[in-house]
C-alpha cells in the first residue's frame, strides 16, 4: 500500500474512529486531540500496518493504547485540571498545604481506644503491631499460638467496635 493509500484510508476511517474516542475520553476536545494522536501515530507507524490485516481494528488498538497511556500520565502526574476560564491547577503539589487536625483526632482517639483495653488483649496486640511474628508473641508471652491469634482478632474486634466513627462509608 503507498503513502497516499494509506492516507486515504486513514481519513476514510477517522468518521468512525471519532464516537469510540468521545466515549472514551467524555469530552469533545479531548476526542479530536485523541483522534488525532491516534491518526499521526498510526501514519508515523504505517510501515508495521501488514497488508491485508483489518485496519479499523489496528486503529482502535492504537486508540484505546493512546488513551491508556494518557490516563496513566495523568494520574501519575497527580494534577487534576479544573475545566473553568481560568484553569486552576487544583492539588499540584506547590500550592499544597497540609491540616493535620484530623489525623490529630484520629491518631488520638485510637491511642484511647487501644489504651482502654484489657491487658490479655493488649499485649499481644501492640507486639504484632510493632512486628512480631505470632510464633514470637507466643514465645515471649509463654501462651499458646492459638490464643495469640484469637487475642490479636478481638483486639481488632474491640477497636474496630470503639472507632466506628472512622468507618467509611461507600
Amino acid at each position: 500500500m503507498t503513502t497516499l493509500e494509506f492516507s486515504y484510508s486513514l481519513n476514510k476511517m477517522s468518521t468512525s474512529l471519532k464516537p469510540f474516542a468521545l466515549k472514551l475520553t467524555r469530552d469533545m476536545d479531548d476526542a479530536n486531540d485523541l483522534l488525532q494522536d491516534t491518526m499521526v501515530k498510526a501514519f508515523t507507524n504505517k510501515d508495521k500496518f501488514q497488508e491485508g490485516t483489518n485496519l479499523k481494528a489496528w486503529l482502535y488498538t492504537i486508540m484505546k493504547n493512546t488513551f491508556i497511556t494518557n490516563y496513566q500520565r495523568m494520574v501519575r502526574r497527580g494534577t487534576f485540571v479544573d475545566t473553568t476560564d481560568n484553569l486552576h491547577y487544583i492539588n499540584s503539589s506547590g500550592s499544597r498545604i497540609e491540616n493535620d487536625a484530623y489525623q490529630n483526632f484520629t491518631l488520638d482517639d485510637t491511642h484511647a481506644a487501644i489504651d482502654s483495653l484489657d491487658d490479655v488483649y493488649k499485649t499481644p496486640f501492640m507486639m504484632h503491631f510493632r512486628g512480631f511474628k505470632y510464633h514470637e508473641i507466643a514465645e515471649k508471652l509463654n501462651i499458646p499460638i492459638g490464643t495469640v491469634k484469637n487475642r490479636i482478632h478481638i483486639a481488632r474486634k474491640l477497636l474496630k467496635a470503639e472507632l466506628t466513627v472512622y468507618r467509611h462509608k461507600n
